[in-house]
């Protein structure tokens, strides 16, 4: 077979990586690593920590940047919706809270013949939040007891988790040569 327009190695790699490591693939990734939902709580809040807040989280699909430089990096937003309960003894007020986590990732290669995602971990500044209360009291008891920030807390050290965890170490490792020689044979 005459081939005409040949290119360099490095070329080859390089196409080679920025096809591979595309906003689908990795967002296919990502979602792997931040799942579906988590359950916060109960955190006890508030002056004498009287108050119990619990929240179920459940995540939205991720939206991703890439952009193409030396390296190749990703801008990563993943949509939030929790459903809040701050337990007072006597009452019970609900919240509904929407949110985003913004995290970044970078493609890198590594020997042997490895592709690995590099997301970073967020940090508290790293979610945002709004929160609707139902009732006054509801607010008063969300400003008071600074649950904004312990939920943007406790989000960043769950995902911070997440992404330590086995499964995601997996999912951020792709060995190329692994999946060359599976399609190679076809097995």
């Amino acid at each position: 077979m005459v081939v005409s327009n040949e290119i360099s190695y490095e070329e080859f790699g390089r196409r080679f990586f920025e096809a591979a490591v595309t906003e689908e693939r990795v967002g296919g990734a990502i979602a792997a690593i931040a799942g579906d939902e988590f359950e916060i709580g109960p955190i006890a809040q508030g002056p004498g920590k009287f108050a119990k807040v619990t929240a179920k989280v459940r995540i939205q699909q991720p939206k991703l940047t890439r952009q193409v430089e030396d390296l190749i990096r990703f801008s990563i937003r993943i949509p939030l919706e929790i459903d809040m309960v701050v337990d007072l003894w006597l009452d019970r007020p609900k919240f509904m809270v929407f949110g985003e986590i913004a995290l970044q990732a970078t493609a890198r290669a590594a020997e042997p013949l490895l592709l690995i995602l590099d997301v970073q971990k967020p940090r508290p500044s790293d979610i945002s939040i709004h929160v609707t209360a139902n009732t006054l009291r509801a607010e008063l008891v969300r400003i008071l007891g600074n649950i904004d920030a312990e939920i943007r807390r406790f989000i960043a050290a769950h995902v911070a988790g997440e992404i330590d965890s086995p499964a995601s170490q997996k999912a951020k490792v792709i060995d190329v040569a692994e999946s060359i020689d599976t399609a190679w044979t076809g097995i």
